[in-house]
C-alpha cells in the first residue's frame, strides 16, 4: 500500500505528558510550552483536560489555560472532557474543540475512570449532545485497543465495537490508544485489518506509547493502511495514571524525523520541535525520554 504524503500531527504532551508528571507545572509555563509547539508548527495541540483535580491535580488549571492561549490562526486546542459538569466548566473556559475517552476493558474503565463502559458511553454521549449544541467539533479516545493492564489481551472485535459506537453517537474521529504501549506490529495489522473493513480510514488516529520500543514500527505499519493522523508527544512524555507499566507516548521528534526520511509532510519545524521539548523537559528537571533528544544537543 503507498504510504500517505501528509500526515497530521496531534501533540499531546500538554495533556497527556504532563498529567503523568509528578512535578505541577505553573500556568504560565504550560501557556508558552503550548506556544512553543505552535511555532514549530503543529497544528493540534491537545491543551488541558476538564477531569476532575482531586484525581489529576496537575491538571486543576485547565480554564486558566484556554483562557490564556494566544491563539494562531489555524491552530486547534482541544481540551480532554470526562462528564456533562466538566463540559460545562470548558464551555465558560471558552472551549473550541473537545474529545472523550473510553476503553475497551470494564476494568480498565473502573479504574480510569470510576465507571463501567456502559456508564462511560452514557456521559459521552451527554457530552456530545451539548458539543453539538454549541457547534463544537468531538474526537474520541479509545484505551487499551490490544492489551488491558487488568485484563490481558483485547481481541480486534471489541475495539471495533467501541469505535463504531463513538461514530454513532457523533464522534468525528477516533484515536485508538495502546495505552500500556505492548502492542506490536502484527497486533496493529489484526485490528487495522478487521476496523477498517466498517470504518473510513480518515476518521482513525492512531496513538501508541513506547513501552517496548513499538511504537515507531507501529506508526509505520498503520500509514501502510493509509492512516494519516498520529497522536504524539514532544521529548515522549506521558504514561497513564491507571496503567503503572506504561512509559511515555511515541516522541514526536522522533515521529517526524522518521516522516521527513520518508517525505512525508508534516508542516513541522524539527529544529523549533527540539527547542520545545528542551524547554518543557527543563521545566520538569529531567532528560527527555526520545531517542532524538538524546543525541541532540541541549541548551
Amino acid at each position: 500500500m503507498s504510504l500517505p504524503k501528509y500526515v497530521s500531527l496531534v501533540e499531546v504532551s500538554p495533556r497527556d505528558g504532563l498529567q503523568n508528571e509528578s512535578k505541577i507545572i505553573p500556568t504560565a509555563v504550560k501557556i508558552e510550552f503550548i506556544q512553543h509547539l505552535a511555532d514549530a508548527g503543529i497544528k493540534i495541540i491537545e491543551s488541558a483536560s476538564f477531569v476532575s483535580p482531586k484525581w489529576v491535580p496537575q491538571m486543576a488549571d485547565h480554564s486558566e489555560i484556554l483562557k490564556g492561549l494566544d491563539r494562531q490562526a489555524g491552530v486547534s486546542y482541544p481540551a480532554l472532557i470526562p462528564n456533562l459538569k466538566g463540559m460545562e466548566i470548558a464551555l465558560a473556559a471558552g472551549v473550541k474543540e473537545i474529545s472523550v475517552f473510553t476503553a475497551t476493558s470494564e476494568t480498565f474503565s473502573k479504574k480510569n475512570a470510576n465507571c463501567s463502559l456502559a456508564e462511560s458511553m452514557h456521559r459521552i454521549e451527554e457530552v456530545i449532545r451539548s458539543a453539538n449544541q454549541n457547534h463544537i467539533p468531538v474526537r474520541g479516545y479509545i484505551s487499551c485497543v490490544f492489551f488491558c493492564p487488568y485484563e490481558g489481551r483485547i481481541l480486534p472485535a471489541q475495539t471495533v465495537k467501541v469505535a463504531k459506537q463513538l461514530l454513532d453517537m457523533g464522534c468525528e474521529q477516533i484515536s485508538l490508544g495502546d495505552t500500556i504501549g505492548a502492542g506490536t506490529p502484527g497486533h496493529v495489522k489484526n485490528l487495522l485489518d478487521d476496523l477498517l473493513i466498517q470504518i473510513d480510514v480518515n476518521k482513525v488516529a492512531v496513538h501508541f506509547h513506547d513501552t517496548y520500543g513499538q511504537a515507531l514500527a507501529n506508526i509505520y505499519v498503520s500509514l501502510e493502511y493509509g492512516i494519516h493522523i498520529v497522536d504524539c508527544s514532544v521529548a515522549g512524555l506521558g504514561g497513564c495514571p491507571y496503567a503503572r507499566s506504561a512509559t511515555g507516548n511515541a516522541a514526536t521528534e522522533d515521529v517526524v524525523y522518521m516522516l521527513n526520511g520518508l517525505e512525508i509532510e508534516t508542516g513541522v519545524n524539527l529544529d523549533k520541535l527540539l527547542l520545545a521539548g528542551n524547554y518543557i523537559c527543563q521545566q520538569l528537571g529531567h532528560p527527555p525520554q526520545s531517542h532524538l533528544m538524546k543525541i541532540t544537543p541541549r541548551g
